[in-house]
């Protein structure tokens, strides 16, 4: 169904990333990662204040497929 899109803006994309504005069957992903980080790593904003004192990532991951791309043209 179409729809009105308003103003926006796109601060970054990266280099696998999909940007999509409008109708779509399906968006196939090209590229795959996994990524660890610990506590308060993805924080963004003016003057934060993470107080962390034990932390531990755990990165143990023992699939052996998360996200199959196998196919996607």
């Amino acid at each position: 169904m179409p729809a009105i899109v308003g103003a926006f803006k796109i601060n970054a994309i990266g280099t696998s990333g999909v940007i999509h504005i409008g109708d779509c069957i399906t968006i196939s992903p090209q590229a795959e990662v996994r990524t660890f980080a610990g506590a308060g790593s993805f924080n963004t904003g003016d003057s934060l204040k993470v107080m962390n004192y034990k932390n531990a990532t755990n990165v143990y991951d023992n699939d052996a497929v998360d996200q199959p791309i196998v196919g996607n043209a």
